[in-house]
């Protein structure tokens, strides 16, 4: 179904969040900014996500009745955490298309390519990071570490960097080739390039440094493009989402 009778002002969107493209069959790209929440878990969160509207746990999917009075619903394809900025997915209207592009991530035919402001300096300006990470959950929270556990890959490639002799910070580029709970803040600590903001696997003493320096406390992780192709009606779709860098990464490069 399409979802030509949807426009931007009729979906029951987060302040701050914007529509970044729409594509054939329903498919629509958000850019999220930190803070908001992917959906709800309970009913009190609802203005803190993506759509401020009921949200089925069971379904993964949003509803609502549009000003015309019809029911509609907005499937989420992809979660970012809530501190994590950047591209999310969702498709309008469309059970069957919605399932086929979530498969599409369960395989990886999804390109996803980050953007972190981290501390230090990159020892290299492209190579692919490989780790064993063992994941673990306490008390409902998930927590991540380097060990003997499962095999995690990333590209890395260095966009920018301030070598500051006192605070040296590096805007960085990372493309997972797989999907780890945290995969890429530890990745990132496991190198001694702890991204800015992150208070689990962060550097705190520089983070708060920062913070009191310039007013940045956001974790400075960023979903800055998703890229895949689908099908729709017999033909492929070649689909590309791309969120810019957020204004407080390059501020303090």
């Amino acid at each position: 179904m399409s979802d030509a009778r949807t426009n931007d002002t009729e979906l029951p969107l987060h302040d701050g969040v914007a529509v970044l493209t729409r594509a054939p069959g329903g498919l629509i790209a958000f850019d999220k900014p930190a803070g908001v929440l992917s959906h709800p878990n309970m009913r009190s969160e609802q203005p803190r996500a993506l759509l401020t509207c009921d949200y089925s746990i069971e379904g993964e999917f949003f509803r609502w009745t549009d000003v015309g009075g019809a029911g509609r619903t907005m499937w989420l394809l992809n979660r970012l955490d809530s501190h994590t900025s950047g591209v999310i997915l969702g498709v309008l209207d469309n059970t069957e298309l919605a399932r086929r592009i979530r498969a599409l991530f369960r395989e990886k035919h999804i390109r996803k390519v980050y953007h972190a402001l981290v501390f230090g300096k990159p020892s290299h300006a492209t190579t692919v990071w490989k780790d064993r990470l063992v994941i673990e959950k306490r008390g409902g929270q998930v927590r991540t570490k380097a060990g003997e556990g499962i095999p995690s890959e990333c590209e890395m490639k260095v966009l920018r960097q301030r070598r500051d002799a006192a605070m040296p910070v590096a805007l960085i580029e990372l493309a997972p080739r797989t999907g780890r709970s945290h995969q890429l803040r530890v990745q990132c600590a496991h190198r001694r390039l702890p991204i800015v903001g992150d208070a689990t696997y962060g550097d705190f003493g520089a983070n708060r440094a920062l913070a009191k320096a310039t007013g940045v406390k956001r974790l400075c992780l960023h979903s800055h493009e998703t890229r895949f192709d689908y099908e729709h009606e017999g033909r492929v779709v070649k689909f590309a989402a791309t969120a810019p860098t957020p204004a407080e990464f390059l501020k303090l490069l």
